[in-house]
């Protein structure tokens, strides 16, 4: 069984940051951290490998200081770990990028099962996941909240909803992208900290995967940014001052004055 784990380097959301001519995230001096959604994928991966067996690589796209993310999850205990580096590769969209992912992945193939975290914060679009099922053309389910295999070929997942849960089964090889109800991220172990600290990680370009560089980054890209503002505000703002039953006689006004029904 080798599962595969895509993660993402984003910024701090506490310090991000626009720059209004590119209409990207600016990066530079901006801390970078692990998606968190991203800590579950590896989770569900080390729960499936110490269950059933097999092996854990962990794979990301970004600048070369995405390494330290990487090393982060071989903290945790995962096997492998790869990184996908290339000044192609920037201003990628999901389309561009689960490709780029996509291509990676088969060239480390076989692989049985492939886990993302639900969405990233930096984008929150929640596509690559599904992006990577259709380059790959295998099946897939989101929102995963427990994974078990069937008869060692077929996957078994209990999908969230608004309603409960879906019950999903397909065949492996599959995507899936997960929640946080899959279990909470292990800590980080003194032995696989070590081993982390040593262990080559490949970095792998454009050229390496076979695509060409109007596949991949801003040329690849079927979607750009073309502008960033704020949003107008909606309405007028009021501003309710004293006490609390002053607040609470002001705002009965306020709606009186709008012709709410009922008061």
């Amino acid at each position: 069984m080798h599962i595969v784990v895509c993660i993402k380097q984003v910024p701090d959301t506490k310090n991000v940051r626009i720059d209004p001519d590119t209409c990207t995230l600016v990066r530079q001096g901006v801390e970078s951290i692990v998606n968190p959604h991203d800590w579950y994928a590896v989770e569900a991966a080390l729960l499936v490998r110490d269950q059933y067996g097999g092996k854990v690589t962990v794979l990301t796209m970004g600048p070369p200081q995405a390494e330290e993310a990487l090393r982060e999850t071989l903290a945790l205990g995962v096997d492998e770990a790869v990184l996908l580096s290339d000044r192609a590769f920037a201003g990628a969209d999901t389309w561009a990028t689960s490709l780029t992912l996509a291509r990676a992945i088969t060239k480390l193939g076989p692989v049985d099962l492939v886990i993302c975290g639900k969405q990233a914060i930096d984008g929150d679009t929640a596509q690559v996941g599904p992006g990577l099922a259709a380059h790959l053309d295998q099946p897939y389910t989101t929102y995963a909240r427990r994974l078990e295999l069937v008869d060692g070929c077929q996957l078994r997942a209990e999908r969230v909803t608004d309603a409960g849960y879906e019950l999903i089964q397909m065949p492996l090889p599959a995507v899936v992208t997960v929640v946080r109800e899959i279990g909470d991220p292990r800590m980080p172990g003194l032995k696989h900290k070590m081993r982390a600290r040593k262990q080559e990680i490949p970095v792998l370009g454009a050229a390496d995967l076979g695509l060409k560089p109007e596949e991949v980054g801003l040329q690849g890209s079927y979607t750009q940014v073309v502008r960033v503002f704020s949003p107008p505000p909606r309405c007028d703002r009021k501003m309710l001052n004293g006490s609390v039953e002053e607040q609470v006689e002001q705002l009965l006004n306020l709606l009186k004055e709008a012709k709410i029904p009922g008061l």
